[in-house]
């Protein structure tokens, strides 16, 4: 697990791994399926991660990792988790088990409100090595690892962890603070939660509210019903134009238009799962998602 931590205020902010984001929770969908997401319907109860400096370090960290592993689903069994001085925040044993084997950073013997949150990222490795959900290369697969956390509802500890000052800053995970508020939006969508509610640090709350800001675009993108007037105009131009039989190819769109045996088909990103869903140009419709099942009001 990345540290992220720097002493100069330089953390990175913005949405730099927004497109790898939304693939991991494609990617997430289509493993566990929406039924099985559905399971983690509810987050992980603050109480459930407290950690007071009166609190044994090694029974205390074990609670917290024994209330993770309950949380994320996973086979009940003993969790060892150790302390050492070492480059990043955490590291996880990937083992078949029965035991899990988790070494923290020896910072966090002083620093115990944010060992919940080393704990859930690695935990979560541990779920994603027992789904076999893994993607190529270090950097996509801990995207994936800090995107699974936030969406089964834990990983608002991590966004909770970030801290920033006038002379130091702390961050945990490869998302930026604004990535992990768009995971987090994104989940408070489907669930009806309200995890800013749970944030101890308001640097989190500012960026859980900037990444809920590019969630909600998400739901105002054409062909949606919800898309403002600017999106719908240059909809309506590029529709006229793949009706003519121009090719409309602009990454800065969402959308794309194919002509098939049956006529004129739009597709569009899913705004929850992000899979591509594909629906005939015909006006308003109602459109569900294959993989998220999620029914889409359209105007194609």
């Amino acid at each position: 697990m990345s540290d992220g931590r720097v002493g100069d205020g330089g953390v990175v902010h913005g949405f730099p791994h927004l497109d790898a984001v939304r693939s991991a929770i494609t990617a997430l969908y289509r493993r566990v399926s929406p039924e099985g997401v559905h399971a983690y319907a509810t987050s992980l109860a603050p109480a459930d991660a407290a950690f007071s400096d009166t609190d044994d370090l090694h029974l205390g960290a074990q609670r917290v990792a024994a209330a993770l592993v309950g949380h994320l689903r996973l086979p009940q069994a003993r969790v060892v988790v150790g302390f050492r001085r070492m480059e990043h925040a955490a590291s996880v044993e990937l083992t078949a088990g029965p035991e899990y084997f988790i070494e923290l950073n020896d910072r966090f013997r002083t620093h115990r409100r944010d060992i919940g949150a080393a704990l859930a990222h690695e935990i979560t490795h541990v779920l994603l090595h027992r789904l076999g959900l893994e993607l190529p290369g270090t950097r996509d697969n801990e995207i994936l690892t800090d995107t699974v956390t936030a969406y089964l509802g834990a990983g608002w500890l991590l966004l909770d962890a970030f801290r920033q000052d006038a002379v130091s800053s702390q961050k945990l995970g490869y998302l930026t603070p604004e990535e992990f508020g768009y995971v987090l939006a994104k989940r408070a969508e489907v669930f009806g939660e309200d995890p800013s509610v749970w944030f101890t640090s308001p640097q989190a709350y500012t960026a859980y509210a900037e990444g809920r800001a590019q969630a909600l675009r998400d739901l105002r993108r054409p062909p949606l019903t919800a898309a403002g007037w600017a999106g719908r105009r240059r909809y309506a131009k590029d529709r006229r134009d793949a009706g003519a039989g121009a090719v409309v190819r602009d990454p800065s769109v969402p959308y794309a238009f194919e002509r098939g045996a049956q006529g004129l088909r739009v597709s569009f990103p899913c705004p929850v799962c992000h899979q591509r869903v594909r629906v005939p140009v015909r006006g308003r419709t109602r459109a569900r998602c294959g993989l998220c099942r999620t029914v889409l009001e359209c105007d194609t």
